[in-house]
């Protein structure tokens, strides 16, 4: 059976979730990550703004000096999950497995759910109808034989594209010419490599693959000599968040901090959210691991194996025993995490544990604490899992001490 793989990709998704709920945006350059005068970096712009050279990833000053007119903002990332949860519901629909490579980008295999339309196309051209209708969004919509196919289907009419290939020799003749990091697993450092070699077309990869086999070991070169005679058999394989080995939260503070006690308060707010993020995917963690930044931009990390748990304030209680034990210096980033995960749940249990009673956690007693002490509403219903609220709170918490 001739395999059909949809790859959907939403168009600069967060500035277009904002553009979508404030029209005044719209026609202007957009920039979510932070401020100009704040530390950060570029999470996602729209068109608009990539006109003037802005990208994802880029330091967020670079930024505003390429283009000062820009209107910035900070993400509010829990909207961005319920919209990317209505997207995932509608691609779900037509999906026979669906492959998420992030809240806005997947790969479907509709192999077989494509036999209840009259083509492909057809099918396509629905999902980005019901996107649009739904969602108010945009998005680009590639229809390939393989997953290289389809990725590089819904690359070519970007954005609110809509292209296919229906087979290796139409590929093959579409990026025969191209530049070698349409290639999938050719990033900047291995193309940097293969230009130093005179490899810099698709077609030098056919006409070199004696010497990229030298040059790049033989499961890479293979893989990437495949990939350049259209040869990719890869699976849309479904990603279950509870299959994850690690999870964790960082927070990068706009000024180095130095006061170690309001350190300790930030990783009880970072605890909070590894704690309700590890209980919505019912997963348990057995290392907890703590990593800071130093100004000067040594970053470390400790960790600790403990008995499996997702409470989150042994977590906290863990994580203080680790910062206690670091050197004290001026801190830039402070991030928390759990390693080790599973579904099970795997201890000896304690009188604690059989004790059933109504007294309040020790993380709602600790959170009670920061509130009173910073004059601040922290509570669950207020930050939930939105990362930009918790950057706020801790931001005014810093301003306070």
């Amino acid at each position: 059976m001739k395999r059909v793989i949809v790859h959907v990709d939403m168009d600069a998704f967060f500035a277009s979730v904002e553009i979508r709920d404030n029209p005044k945006l719209k026609n202007k350059p957009v920039v979510i990550g932070a401020m100009p005068h704040e530390r950060g970096v570029v999470s996602t712009c729209n068109y608009i703004a990539r006109k003037y050279g802005i990208h994802s990833a880029m330091n967020i000053k670079e930024a505003y000096r390429l283009c000062p007119q820009a209107v910035f903002m900070h993400g509010d990332y829990e909207k961005y999950r319920k919209v990317s949860a209505q997207l995932h519901h509608i691609w779900e629909t037509y999906a026979d497995v669906t492959e998420y490579i992030a809240c806005d980008e997947g790969y479907l295999d509709v192999t077989r759910s494509v036999k209840e339309f009259r083509s492909p196309e057809e099918l396509g051209l629905l999902i980005k109808a019901r996107v649009k209708a739904e969602t108010g969004l945009t998005c680009s919509v590639g229809i390939g034989y393989s997953k290289s196919a389809a990725k590089t289907a819904s690359e070519e009419r970007k954005p609110d594209g809509f292209f296919i290939i229906p087979d290796r020799e139409a590929y093959c003749e579409l990026i025969h010419d191209r530049d070698i990091r349409v290639i999938f697993g050719i990033g900047k450092r291995t193309a940097e490599k293969l230009n130093g070699y005179g490899i810099h077309k698709v077609s030098d990869i056919i006409a070199s693959q004696k010497q990229i086999m030298s040059l790049l070991g033989d499961k890479h070169a293979r893989f990437i000599i495949n990939s350049a005679l259209g040869l990719d058999d890869r699976p849309v394989i479904h990603y279950d968040a509870s299959d994850a080995k690690s999870l964790s939260r960082e927070m990068t503070f706009q000024h180095d901090q130095r006061n170690f006690t309001f350190l300790q308060d930030v990783l009880l707010l970072l605890a909070r959210n590894v704690d309700e993020r590890l209980k919505t995917r019912g997963l348990y963690g057995r290392t907890v691991t703590l990593k800071i930044t130093y100004g000067d931009m040594k970053s470390i990390t400790r960790s600790q194996t403990c008995e499996s748990t997702n409470d989150g304030y042994e977590i906290y209680k863990i994580a203080v025993e680790l910062l206690r034990k670091v050197k004290r210096q001026p801190v830039r980033l402070l991030g928390l995490g759990m390693q080790n995960l599973s579904k099970d749940y795997i201890r000896q249990l304690t009188f604690a544990d059989l004790r059933q009673d109504n007294t309040e956690s020790g993380m709602e007693q600790g959170i009670r604490q920061l509130e009173k002490r910073y004059g601040m509403d922290l509570s669950l219903e207020k930050m939930h899992s939105s990362l930009g609220y918790i950057y706020e709170a801790v931001e005014k918490m810093a301003a306070g001490i």
